[in-house]
């Protein structure tokens, strides 16, 4: 069995680090023992034990957010579980992306990589979900909702526009990047990754 030779502790039970198979990020930290396990590898979808309920934990049973399992590795000491998965919907119960959302210390903002830009937007944002609406501009929008933001992105791309028939090129950088911030605070209002719109963008240019 693919399970053979693993070390759950003495409860039987094992640490599973859960990632965006895409992203890499991390989405959540929880608990899997051999049953778990075993749904997982043979459903293709994530399932974990909860201690507070001491029962298996099938996810997005009831929130709708699932998550499809594209690859399980576990560590060198064989105690401990990856599942790589493409969420379908927030990871967190709280709304956000990722469980993984009050930084102690904010990674360096990347510079001159749009790739690199828009995931370190992208996990900004999220966790400016649950910040204070009052001091963050992004909380305020998500608070609003998604009139108010796509009331910002009209404006942003008639700026856009604008700026692209003026001389100055800082404008329309400056402007473009203002577009696209505010359409990835859209889709985070949404639920929705980022990498589904790259997904779909790929899917097109091959067709």
């Amino acid at each position: 069995m693919a399970t053979d030779g693993l070390n759950w502790d003495d409860r039987g039970l094992m640490p599973v680090v859960i990632c965006d198979a895409r992203s890499g990020e991390l989405l959540t930290l929880a608990w899997a023992n051999d049953a778990a396990l075993e749904e997982t590898l043979a459903t293709r979808s994530t399932v974990l034990y909860s201690r507070s309920r001491a029962a298996l934990w099938r996810k997005g049973e009831t929130s709708g957010n699932r998550q499809h399992v594209v690859a399980v590795a576990t560590d060198c000491d064989r105690d401990a579980l990856c599942y790589y998965v493409i969420p379908r919907g927030p990871a967190c119960h709280t709304g956000t992306a990722s469980c993984f959302h009050h930084p102690l210390l904010p990674p360096d903002a990347p510079t001159g990589d749009l790739r690199r830009a828009i995931e370190y937007l992208r996990m900004t944002i999220a966790q400016r979900r649950t910040a204070d609406p009052e001091s963050s501009y992004v909380a305020r929008l998500l608070r609003d909702g998604v009139d108010r933001i796509g009331k910002k992105i009209g404006e942003e791309a008639t700026e856009v526009v604008i700026a692209a028939k003026n001389p100055d090129d800082d404008e329309l950088v400056w402007e473009a990047a203002d577009l696209i911030f505010h359409l990835l605070v859209l889709l985070e209002a949404r639920g929705i990754d980022p990498d589904a719109v790259g997904t779909h963008l790929l899917q097109r240019a091959k067709q």
